[in-house]
């Protein structure tokens, strides 16, 4: 048997090695010149950038809304009445509104036209955090002054869902044939719940075709990206529809809900009623006058009823926003997108210049859907 005996010098020298090696180690972990490590993954404190009205703002419209854009996107559920806030007046008096948030952007709609000649006050507080949760860095605060006039109405903002001629939740259904120019879409619903359309599938399964539809149809259950695509159109087509609600009125309970045979200049149109079009009503404006109808209950138009348009007004700028169903009768034409919590029914031969964006389902009736040329 071979007995090994260690040598003192080795061991020595192994305790020597192990010290430098430690102390290499230490000096790597160490920063250099007196640097300090950050974790560039760390969520940065998000500040404003923008507002509107600018500060100290003169002669603001009546009709204005109030914005403010940050500098990373932001949890929009902690931008509300306590967190963006518009006041006026000593003791501060809160002005009532819906406020909407997208893209960085929160726009605060009043409930009503602000008060002429009336000095307001905007603020957003730390209280308003990022979609990382990291808080404001300050409040921040700025004053307007309004005027005593209005300005033309804006466009809602449809997003994404302003990419289709008809999108909707629950179902989209046809009696061939119809016309569609433009894109469907349906989700959370499957394509399954896309019927009477013949759809042909795409190779990469990202779309389908028909047709009766100029254009591509998608739905939830669709190879990626078109699931996400599709929650976002959705979710799109939602603010939207609290967009439109949320406009002051200009003018409430025209005709006591019914307008078949008038003639409507732009601006905000409120009932808290259905509202019912009998006979031809006309819209007289520019390429950029905006009309918003908003309707607490039905939208029903009476088979052969049309919505013409005069004077250069654009289908792109009308917007039928419905609490309730919306019901176009036989031969029955309107123009404009339409934005209803509920559903869409098209009767047979009914057309549309416009969009049919509905919260549950579209049928439709060897009907013809046009999307406003962009």
């Amino acid at each position: 048997m071979m007995i090994q005996y260690e040598s003192p010098l080795s061991r020595a020298a192994c305790g020597l090695l192990l010290t430098l090696l430690a102390t290499a180690c230490d000096a790597a972990a160490t920063p250099i010149d007196g640097a300090i490590e950050t974790d560039a993954t760390a969520p940065t404190t998000p500040t404003v950038l923008s507002n509107g009205p600018i500060d100290r703002a003169m002669d603001v419209a009546l009709n204005a809304g109030v914005s403010v854009t940050f500098s990373e996107p932001m949890d929009g559920t902690s931008l509300g009445a306590t967190t963006f806030m518009l006041t006026f007046g000593d003791p501060a008096v809160l002005v009532p509104g819906t406020m909407i948030y997208a893209d960085s952007t929160a726009v605060l709609w009043p409930t009503e036209h602000l008060a002429s000649d009336t000095m307001f006050t905007a603020t957003v507080t730390t209280d308003a955090v990022s979609a990382a949760g990291v808080p404001l860095v300050a409040d921040h605060a700025w004053s307007f002054t309004t005027g005593s006039s209005w300005a033309p109405g804006l466009p809602v903002d449809l997003g994404t869902a302003g990419g289709f001629a008809i999108l909707a939740k629950a179902g989209i259904s046809t009696v061939p044939t119809s016309a569609i120019t433009g894109d469907i879409g349906l989700s959370p619903a499957a394509a399954s719940f896309i019927t009477g359309f013949s759809l042909t599938a795409d190779a990469t399964n990202v779309f389908a075709t028909s047709p009766q539809v100029t254009g591509r149809v998608y739905a939830a259950d669709y190879a990626p990206p078109t699931p996400s695509n599709m929650t976002t159109a959705i979710g799109d087509m939602e603010l939207a529809f609290t967009d439109a609600a949320g406009r002051a009125p200009d003018v409430t309970e025209l005709g006591a809900g019914s307008i078949g045979g008038m003639t409507l200049a732009p601006g905000v149109y409120k009932w808290g009623t259905g509202l019912l079009i009998a006979t031809d009503v006309t819209l007289t404006g520019s390429a950029t006058d905006v009309w918003i109808f908003q309707i607490a209950q039905d939208l029903t138009m009476s088979s052969g009823a049309r919505v013409v348009l005069a004077g250069g007004a654009l289908p792109q700028n009308i917007f039928w926003q419905v609490a309730g169903f919306v019901d176009l009768g036989t031969t029955a034409h309107c123009e404009g997108v339409v934005l209803t919590q509920t559903a869409v029914t098209l009767r047979t031969g009914a057309t549309v210049n416009g969009r049919l964006l509905a919260q549950t389902e579209v049928n439709i009736d060897g009907s013809t859907v046009v999307e406003p040329a962009e």
